[in-house]
């Protein structure tokens, strides 16, 4: 503690200028603080180490090996074969085998209805130990051209499925020589009997068990948190940092985090009286030489990778003009419309076993009724950013009708992305877009977020 001599003050008028003088500090220091508070709360989500996500991981394994059997009777598969090659791996194949490097020049991984069980069988160039927990395998394998064909004698299967003919790439991977491989191992008989495993795989896919999602909010949490601080004055100095440097922040705080990403981030600028560059009917990504100002509306679009997950969010946020302590109520009104969307979709006519279709058109009709310019372009996620299973989004009509049918899971994954226009008085009327995506899952109530979303302004103040 420190001790100084008190200051006198003579006379009314220095007394009116120290109560003056003092009452701006307070101003000064409540906007402040207002600013501060404002700001995300940044906390740290430490992930496993490397070895510990391969453990919990094949703990998975177990669980979900389990499902296949009934799964691939559902659809009516008696052989279900993946094969991965070296340098090109099958996306399939870390779902399915231990999350390990597999090296080998083609690695094949084959399931079997025998009857009164799963046979699981590894046919690789090498052994692996680890693999002998979840695989019949031999310390010295035999070609993969001969260990197949003595399979198909001995269960002659009539549907053997295989990663073709289906709308994603997950679901048709099989490369021509590796196809060709098979036909030539297995022979013209057993060619006949090859048919698409597309419906096992988007089911296998898309069916999330109960240990995973601990795990998976733990990857939201870290995303919201490197978002968070990218959208701060930790990061940003308006009037000098540029687009590019922000994209270059997400890349070092995801290495620094020991995650990866599955797809660039983009981030976009909304500036009163200046026109929106689009892309695909979509906002146009800003150029990363683009400086960010005060007054600009940004936004971003980022995602991790992790533990056989992705993640997907879209965050927005607002910087401060001099002066100013809050977004103007125009920007504020635009938000509470995307939040009203959200709650829309994902409470009120999100339900497991409705199809896409109806959780879509319900949705709208409700936006409608209210006057908002409201869009809808949500996707599955989990194993992958753009997963298989039900979405509900505006292009699906433009697909087929089966994805319009898909109907909702429980306990489903999804990246709830979507989007509202709303005229903003303070910038004469123009149209900001208020951007959305956080990760939910699906009870009997409806999704669920993982992390709770935004429903108030990222603030930036100006320098």
């Amino acid at each position: 503690m420190s001790h100084t001599t008190p200051r006198v003050v003579h006379g009314a008028g220095n007394l009116r200028r120290t109560y003056s003088g003092m009452r701006s500090t307070l101003i000064r220091l409540s906007a402040t603080l207002a600013i501060v508070i404002a700001q995300p709360t940044l906390a740290q989500t430490v992930l496993p180490t490397w070895s510990e996500q391969i453990a919990i991981r094949e703990g998975w394994l177990v669980k979900r090996h389990q499902m296949l059997l009934p799964m691939m009777r559902k659809h009516g598969l008696d052989m279900w074969i993946i094969v991965n090659e070296e340098f090109h791996d099958d996306p399939l194949t870390q779902l399915i085998a231990p999350p390990r490097p597999y090296t080998g020049n083609r690695d094949v991984f084959v399931f079997v209805d025998a009857g009164s069980r799963l046979r699981a069988v590894a046919l690789t160039g090498y052994a692996e130990e680890n693999l002998k927990r979840f695989f019949e395998t031999s310390n010295e394998p035999r070609p993969a051209a001969q260990a197949l064909a003595a399979l198909y004698q001995e269960h002659k299967p009539a549907k053997i499925g295989l990663s073709i003919g289906g709308s994603r790439g997950v679901q048709r991977s099989l490369t021509k020589a590796s196809y060709d491989f098979l036909v030539t191992a297995m022979g013209a008989e057993a060619e006949s009997r090859f048919v698409s495993a597309a419906d096992l795989i988007e089911e296998y896919v898309d069916t999330r068990i109960p240990e995973e999602l601990p795990y998976y909010t733990k990857l939201v949490a870290l995303t919201d948190e490197i978002t968070r601080k990218a959208f701060s004055n930790d990061v940003i100095t308006p009037g000098k940092t540029t687009v590019g440097d922000l994209r270059r922040y997400f890349y070092d705080a995801m290495w620094k985090a020991g995650v990866r990403t599955w797809f660039q981030p983009d981030l976009r600028v909304q500036r009163q009286a200046a026109p929106n560059d689009s892309s695909r009917g979509f906002l146009g990504v800003a150029a990363e030489s683009t400086v960010v100002r005060p007054g600009d509306v940004l936004h971003v679009d980022v995602g991790i990778t992790a533990m056989g997950f992705d993640t997907d969010w879209q965050k927005m946020a607002y910087v401060l003009r001099p002066g100013e302590r809050d977004v103007p109520n125009g920007l504020k009104v635009a938000l509470k419309n995307t939040n009203a969307l959200q709650e829309s979709l994902m409470k009120r006519h999100s339900r497991p076993g409705r199809t896409s279709a109806e959780v879509y058109d319900a949705t709208m009709a409700e936006m409608k009724e209210r006057g908002i310019d409201a869009r809808i372009y949500s996707h599955p996620i989990g194993n992958h950013g753009h997963g298989l299973g039900a979405a509900i989004d505006f292009r699906s009509a433009q697909r087929n009708a089966a994805a319009l049918a898909k109907t909702l899971r429980a306990g489903s994954y999804i990246s709830i992305e979507l989007s509202t226009s709303t005229a903003v008085p303070e910038w004469g009327g123009q149209k900001v877009t208020v951007m959305a995506e956080d990760d939910a899952h699906l009870t009997d109530n409806g999704w669920v977020f993982f992390r709770p979303h935004q429903e108030a302004w990222y603030l930036i103040r100006p320098r």
